[in-house]
Parts: C-alpha cells; sequence; structure tokens
C-alpha cells in the first residue's frame, strides 16, 4: 500500500482556507509532516491545486495554533512537541475526559448510544481506506460529541484544544496495521459499556484509549 496523504487536491466549492488548513493540520498531527520540516504556501498549493492565498491564510491560522513557525523568506516550519509536553496533555486528557463517563452511562439512552454507533463507525471507515484526515475529524466529533452529554461547555472547549496540541506522529505509520483497527474498534467498545451503563468500565476504556497517543501513535510498544 502506498503511503497515505492527506495533502490532495482540493474539490471544486470547498472552502480552500478551512479545508487546507483542516488537511495540513491532519497531516501535522499524524506525523505525515515531521517536525522541523520546512514547508512553503507555493509547494502547497501546487499539492492541493489552489492557488497560494488561502494556503498562505490557512498557514498562519496554523502558526496561531501553535502547529508551525514562520521562516522569515523562507516558509513555514512543522514545530516539535517534546515528549513532556505530549506527557503533559495526554495526563491532563485522561483526568479531565475520563471520569465524566461515569455520569454518562448512568443517563445513556439507546438514541443517543445509536448516534455514538455511527459516529464511531465512521472512525472505522476512515481507518479501513486510510484516510487520515477522515479518521482524525470523526475521532474529534465522537469524543466531543460524548462529552456534550456531560454538559460542560467549557470542558469541551479545554478538551478541544488540548486535542489541537496532541501530535500523533506514528499515526501515518499505522495505516492497516491491527493497533490501528483496535483502536478504532474501542469506540465501538466505549458506546457497549455506556448503554451498559458501565461507568467504571467506560473510564477504564477511555484511559487507555488516550494513553494510546504516548503508545502507539509515538511508535513505542504496549506490551
Amino acid at each position: 500500500m502506498s503511503s497515505p496523504s492527506t495533502i490532495n487536491p482540493v474539490a471544486v466549492g470547498a472552502s480552500l482556507r478551512g479545508t487546507v488548513e483542516d488537511a495540513v493540520a491532519a497531516a501535522i498531527v499524524s506525523g505525515e509532516l515531521a517536525p522541523g520540516t520546512l514547508v512553503t504556501a507555493p509547494t502547497l498549493a501546487a499539492r492541493f491545486g489552489v492557488s497560494a492565498t488561502p494556503v498562505r491564510e490557512a498557514m498562519l491560522n496554523l502558526q496561531k495554533r501553535g502547529f508551525v513557525d514562520v521562516v522569515r523568506n523562507k516558509g513555514f516550519r512543522i514545530t516539535q512537541v517534546s515528549e513532556q509536553d505530549l506527557w503533559e496533555i495526554v495526563r491532563l486528557r485522561q483526568q479531565l475526559e475520563a471520569p465524566p463517563m461515569r455520569g454518562i452511562a448512568r443517563t445513556m439512552q439507546p438514541a443517543i448510544a445509536a448516534e455514538l454507533r455511527v459516529k464511531a463507525q465512521a472512525i472505522v471507515d476512515a481507518a479501513e481506506v486510510a484516510d487520515l484526515a477522515a479518521y482524525l475529524a470523526a475521532d474529534l466529533d465522537f469524543h466531543l460529541r460524548l462529552l456534550e452529554l456531560h454538559g460542560n461547555r467549557r470542558l469541551i472547549a479545554i478538551v478541544r484544544d488540548l486535542r489541537q496540541q496532541t501530535r500523533m506522529v506514528g499515526l501515518a505509520n499505522m495505516i492497516g496495521t491491527a493497533e490501528l483497527a483496535r483502536s478504532a474498534a474501542e469506540h465501538h467498545l466505549l458506546v457497549d459499556l455506556l448503554e451498559a451503563h458501565d461507568g467504571r468500565g467506560a473510564e477504564a476504556l477511555l484511559t487507555d484509549h488516550i494513553g494510546h497517543v504516548l503508545g502507539w501513535w509515538s511508535g513505542n510498544s504496549e506490551d
């Protein structure tokens, strides 16, 4: 299988800046664009099949998000997230996202579980076709919708920001692996536990699931 890429021509009629920003962000998060890589707006524009203007606008937004630094007269350099930074982000996410599963499990209704299953399947489908951008978008959609059930808007905003800072540098190399399939399937298992009102089990599973960022997604064994 050829290496997956999130940087492909943009469909006509798409929101160019937003589409480019999402695609480049996915490439950075997944490790397709490695830390330290220097990219230019004209080069990316050629790959996307668009003009340089929306690409430059997208890259400036990514600079505000901490994904790239501007290199004068050269372009943009992908920023590095240190192991300590990543450890802190993951541990904080585990502390914020996992405990609410207990309350969510107590009030889980069949209709909500069915909605979550559709979102979980979108993650599985994206993994199967090696679409990294779709995988990350579907994953974000699932987890933020789950937190909406907790009813704390500030928590959702904080988690969204933390997820944007996360780098899963080994994800691009996980396409087609058993580990990626297992991680994708864990979203269905999480819904199973919530529908069974097993809050403790859901909390434990989500804690382990987020921990994959420090394991598989960082190129480390979890055995």
